[in-house]
C-alpha cells in the first residue's frame, strides 16, 4: 500500500503539470470550434474505446467516428465529452490522432477533464462524465475520421 501512496499524487502531479501547459497555449486566444462525443470502452491492461461525436465549426455542424487505445487501464465504461477546439484553421485539421497523457479513476460515475492534441497542432479541451468502473494510470490517444458533408447547425 506505501508505494500506491506515493505513486497515485506522482502521476496526479505530472497529469496536472501537462495539463496545465497544454492549458496555458490555448487560453490565449478563442476557441475556433465546440466539440462533443459519447464513447463506449472496454480494458484489461490495454484498453479500447469508441464512439461518435459533432463538431460544430463555422456554422456548421460535422459529425465523426472515434477509435481509441489506453495503455495501464482496467475496467468498463461509458463517457461523454463536451469542450472547446484551438487551433483549428481547416476542416481537414481536425482529423487525425490525438494524445493526452493522464491519470484517472472512475466508480460509478466520475467527473473529469482533459487536453488531447493532434499532430496538426489543434488542441481540444474538454470534460467529461463517465459511468462504470474504470482505472487508468497510463496515457492514451485517439483517432478521429470525420463524416461529410456538414449538416447546418
Amino acid at each position: 500500500m506505501p508505494k500506491v501512496k506515493i505513486i497515485f499524487p506522482t502521476v496526479m502531479l505530472f497529469s496536472a503539470l501537462t495539463l496545465a501547459a497544454t492549458s496555458a497555449v490555448a487560453q490565449s486566444e478563442l476557441p475556433a470550434a465546440k466539440v462533443s462525443f459519447e464513447t463506449t470502452s472496454i480494458a484489461a491492461g490495454i484498453g479500447f474505446s469508441w464512439g461518435n461525436g459533432k463538431l460544430k465549426f463555422n456554422g456548421k455542424d460535422y459529425g465523426f467516428s472515434i477509435d481509441g487505445v489506453t495503455f495501464i487501464d482496467v475496467g468498463v465504461g461509458k463517457a461523454s465529452a463536451a469542450g472547446a477546439v484551438y487551433n483549428l484553421a481547416e476542416l481537414a485539421k481536425f482529423e487525425g490522432h490525438y494524445v493526452a497523457a493522464e491519470a484517472s479513476v472512475s466508480f460509478g460515475g466520475g467527473v473529469g477533464g482533459m487536453s488531447l492534441r493532434n499532430s496538426n497542432g489543434v488542441v481540444m479541451h474538454l470534460s467529461s462524465v463517465s459511468q462504470g468502473a474504470r482505472l487508468q494510470l497510463g496515457s492514451s490517444g485517439m483517432s478521429i475520421k470525420l463524416w461529410l458533408p456538414p449538416r447546418k447547425g
